[in-house]
């Protein structure tokens, strides 16, 4: 008898063992932002309307129609006069860059930030387990994590990941290794670095298609900790919930609209194409169908089956010569599982499309449209700009949600929900202006200072000289 109680007693204690053990594996894979830092450069490397103007007319390549082009362009970028360039564009050398110029601009963030960052934390560079960098257009040897663990003396078994051409979506994409790799290391400490190159990738030519980007790209970077010990968890601002990677490179459309290539002259540049848009909204419902059942409540995912069928079943309904009933409001409402949307600043009308599909407010647009008027698009670094202005600002209360959602080359939307864990309203990156925020106005003097230019003739144009 006892022996019988036995065998039933250890399927029972195995299985409970078991389940323990999924539980307690399950608590170790979750992944905790415990603080970032975003860079701020140097004021002398500010970009002001002036010299903006000067570095325009250094390419000796464009004529009137694309100074008309560009005018137009940055009016109606969003992009303010505070943004920054790096230190080769103030030496007038951007045609003719070197390796030690994007190094240079790369070491400057890493000195600032991730020291800033450790520091602040009271996190040793020796207690990173795990260094994930990206930066899209600048490959160097040895990588740019390699001279990350050299200047800050990291340890030896530390695990590095270094991305290049990942594009403007490439920070959820390094986050997406840090967990995965925190599902199999327990009580892990990991750094990811977010930035990108601009010094080896001014365009020089007069290819409208590639001269775009020289309006909408500018200097910034992000250093972000992370980590997978529960024990930590009292000390985290963000705790992640769910993360989704869509990817469309295997559209030939969508992976020709944004690409690195050589126009006529053979000239390299960066391409974005007409058909951009139709690739971003593409890729973007795609994304928002995988995420939505994973962020929003039941009720709402209901709601919304229930109004498709409505829809559907009027239009099924009407017939010739009938007038058609109007359109049965059926678009999923996000807010009944998002608090805060962080948008990827990639321009002002991606800030707008992103805002109708999924009707958002002007309160809830106004970190990107701040952020791209004080930074401009920093590539994949601009989530956690948008991120540290809703900080600034003091609207991060703990339970709260935030929607991050990117867009970059490939062409790809990756998307990601992050709990708040704390209150949040610490100084940041913005701390020294956020009070002049949101200014009456976002229009810059651009039209202004060249609107002249809209009246020139082609055949008597000549481009004033300084």
């Amino acid at each position: 008898m006892e022996l019988f109680s036995l065998l039933l007693f250890l399927p029972i204690l195995l299985l409970c063992l078991k389940l323990w053990k999924c539980v307690n594996d399950r608590r170790d894979q979750e992944c905790y932002i415990l603080d970032y830092q975003c860079y701020k450069p140097a004021d002398d490397r500010m970009v002001g309307t002036e010299f903006c103007g000067e570095v325009i007319k250094r390419n000796k390549n464009l004529g009137l129609n694309e100074y008309k082009f560009l005018l137009k362009a940055i009016v109606s970028s969003g992009i303010g006069e505070q943004t920054y360039a790096p230190r080769i564009m103030f030496s007038g050398r951007e045609e003719s860059p070197k390796l030690a110029d994007g190094i240079l601009e790369m070491e400057e963030f890493f000195h600032d930030s991730i020291g800033k960052l450790l520091s602040r934390a009271g996190v040793s560079p020796q207690e990173i387990d795990l260094l994930v960098v990206n930066v899209s257009m600048l490959s160097a040897v040895p990588c740019l994590s390699t001279r990350i663990v050299n200047h800050y003396k990291m340890r030896e078994d530390i695990k590095c990941f270094n991305l290049t051409g990942m594009g403007c979506s490439a920070s959820l994409i390094s986050l997406d290794i840090v967990r995965n790799v925190f599902k199999s290391y327990k009580n892990k400490y990991a750094l990811l670095v977010t930035s990108e190159s601009l010094s080896p990738n001014w365009y020089a030519g007069n290819d409208r298609s590639m001269i775009l980007a020289n309006c909408l790209f500018r200097s910034g970077g992000c250093a972000i900790l992370l980590t997978n010990n529960k024990s930590l968890k009292h000390r985290a601002m963000f705790k992640l919930k769910c993360l989704v990677r869509t990817h469309h490179g295997a559209r030939d459309e969508s992976y020709n609209c944004c690409i690195q290539t050589e126009d006529e002259q053979g000239r390299v540049g960066f391409h974005l194409g007409k058909n951009l848009p139709k690739a971003a909204t593409r890729s973007f419902v795609d994304n928002l169908r995988v995420i939505s059942p994973k962020i929003l409540p039941v009720r709402e995912l209901v709601r919304f089956m229930l109004a498709s069928l409505v829809k559907k079943w009027n239009r099924q309904g009407s017939t010739k010569g009938t007038t058609t009933p109007g359109p049965v409001k059926s678009g999923v409402n996000f807010k009944s599982g998002v608090d805060h949307f962080c948008i990827h600043t990639g321009g002002k009308a991606v800030i707008d499309g992103i805002g109708i599909s999924l009707d958002l407010t002007e309160y809830d647009l106004e970190p990107a449209r701040m952020t791209l008027h004080r930074f401009g698009n920093t590539s994949a670094s601009s989530l956690w700009y948008v991120l540290a202005y809703m900080e600034a600002k003091k609207r991060l209360k703990k339970g709260d949600k935030v929607l991050m959602i990117s867009f970059g080359a490939g062409f790809k939307c990756n998307s990601c929900l992050w709990e708040i864990v704390r209150d949040l309203g610490d100084g940041n990156v913005w701390k020294d202006e956020i009070d002049k925020y949101p200014p009456k106005t976002l229009l810059n003097p651009y039209m202004e200072k060249y609107g002249w230019i809209q009246d020139e003739d082609i055949s008597t144009f000549k481009l004033p000289q300084n």
